[in-house]
């Protein structure tokens, strides 16, 4: 046999199709030729292939191998490819049986001395086999190295064969002995407990805590304003402690996308995503990209909370990449070769000083801003963005009496248990959290009375908000009929609203 064929997964965005791993063997010259559109990494396999081979005690062909990554028009990169093509070398040359490798699919990166090393995006090839399992009948079991196995387990009907190095897998196809084969990797059935920090932390706040509940029940983002020292870091890294818990669907789509990044924590994988990046962060840090894209921390945020502190020290051309994913959910990414769509549904929190000092509105007065300065400052952040920034609210500094009380403030558990049942009362009438309603859905299920439609004109009528602002007025009143427990929206449900929609120009 000079020809052997076996199954493999490139990587573009979130999905992951299926690519067929030619391996022909011919007379002539020895050489060694990988085509399909590879890149560097790909093409480096000849000698990493070469020295596993040998450094496993096999024998390299001294014949010209030829090897066809299909299809022809799809960029491949990295080193997944070592082991499928390593396997093609040995079947096309018979040292070991090929009658079996149809029933597998191959990824992992061998070392020169015939070990598999981890790879990238293991959950996603996984969950892209299943869906292929399910659309089409055609169940396989995936190979993959030692390293990624729990990762891939996440999927619970996925058939995950683990191996250390290339001699496990020979063996897998050689012996006999049911034993000496490869064993399928035990789903992952344990359930971490989240940990977060706990609000009962935090003291005073009460209107700033209020806010947080708010923005938790409906997925709503949020702007904190105030002077340093307040509370606005505290508030954010305390508030995935009081989201509603990830559902598995959930937990697999934000473990798939780290899993591009090569940095799935086993320990915290059911956790909400936390990303905090530093205000020197560039646009395609924050969205994504590169000449083969990848997630940008609003896509390692997917289903957790993006957290930018001191939101104002961002270069605003950077801040302004976030206004079509905070509509859409999703990120694409084009360049000239290819395109990667990325998911984005993320929960912004975001943090900044009234101005440059941070003591803008100081009752003693001892901010040095002249309102020029304060202008500028604040208006790093764009009208388009703060439009679409659900909550914008003041966090004032606390008192010495705030400070010095012992009186703890009230616990995560609390504020969570309101949150999971005005959430679930969204779920079971819409689906959806209210921060993602539509038009249509807006009209059908933000229904108020004829007090809260007259509150709501006149404020939108006196502040000149956008047709945006008002739907977005709306959805967060529905939030606060929802920890009312309440059918319909009232007047007192737009009041709070409007209240949370203190834009920076009127501070």
């Amino acid at each position: 046999m000079s020809l052997a064929v076996l199954r493999s997964r490139a990587l573009a965005g979130m999905s992951a199709p299926p690519v067929t791993v030619e391996v022909h063997l011919a007379n002539g010259l020895p050489a060694f030729t990988i085509v399909g559109l590879p890149e560097a990494e790909v093409k480096e396999a000849r000698d990493r292939v070469r020295a596993a081979l040998q450094n496993a005690r096999f024998e390299f062909p001294a014949r010209r191998i030829t090897v066809n990554l299909a299809p022809a028009d799809l960029p491949k990169e990295s080193g997944r490819f070592d082991l499928p093509i390593a396997l093609g070398i040995l079947a096309a040359s018979e040292q070991i049986p090929a009658d079996r490798l149809d029933d597998h699919e191959y990824a992992g990166e061998l070392s020169l001395s015939g070990q598999l090393l981890p790879i990238r995006g293991a959950l996603a090839m996984t969950c892209a086999i299943q869906r292929e399992h399910q659309d089409h009948g055609q169940p396989r079991s995936f190979i993959l190295p030692a390293a990624n196995a729990d990762e891939a387990a996440l999927l619970p009907e996925a058939h995950i064969l683990p191996a250390r190095s290339l001699l496990e897998v020979c063996s897998h196809f050689s012996t006999r002995d049911p034993a000496a084969r490869l064993q399928r990797h035990p789903p992952r059935s344990a359930v971490d407990v989240p940990t977060y920090p706990d609000f009962s932390d935090i003291k005073g706040q009460l209107q700033a805590r209020r806010a947080m509940e708010v923005a938790a029940a409906g997925q709503h983002s949020i702007l904190l304003v105030g002077p340093p020292g307040a509370g606005k870091s505290m508030l954010a890294t305390r508030f995935p402690g009081i989201l509603p818990p990830m559902t598995l669907e959930e937990a697999l789509e934000s473990a798939a996308v780290q899993s591009l990044s090569g940095s799935v924590d086993m320990d915290r994988w059911r956790q909400r995503p936390y990303r905090a990046p530093h205000h020197t962060a560039s646009a395609v840090a924050l969205v994504g990209g590169g000449s083969a894209p990848r997630p940008g921390e609003i896509s390692l945020a997917h289903h957790g909370v993006l957290f930018l502190d001191e939101i104002a020290e961002y270069p605003r051309s950077v801040l302004d990449v976030l206004r079509q994913p905070m509509e859409s959910g999703h990120i694409v990414i084009s360049r000239a070769a290819r395109q990667a769509r990325f998911p984005a549904r993320f929960q912004l929190i975001a943090a900044m000083n009234p101005c440059p000092c941070g003591l803008h509105g100081d009752p003693q007065g001892r901010c040095r801003c002249t309102p020029e300065v304060v202008k500028r400052y604040q208006a790093r952040l764009s009208g388009p963005l703060l439009d679409r920034i659900d909550m914008q609210i003041h966090v004032s500094a606390l008192s010495p009496a705030e400070l010095a009380s012992q009186q703890p403030g009230e616990s995560s558990a609390a504020i969570a248990k309101r949150v999971a049942h005005a959430f679930e009362r969204q779920w079971q009438r819409q689906g959806k959290p209210n921060s993602q309603l539509g038009g249509s859905q807006i009209d059908r299920y933000c229904q108020h009375d004829d007090a809260a439609a007259q509150l709501l004109q006149a404020a939108m009528l006196r502040l000149n908000w956008s047709a945006r602002a008002y739907h977005r007025v709306l959805k967060l009143a529905r939030t606060i009929a929802d920890l009312a427990d309440a059918q319909h929206i009232l007047q007192t449900h737009v009041a709070e609203a409007v209240q949370y929609r203190r834009m920076l120009g009127g501070y």
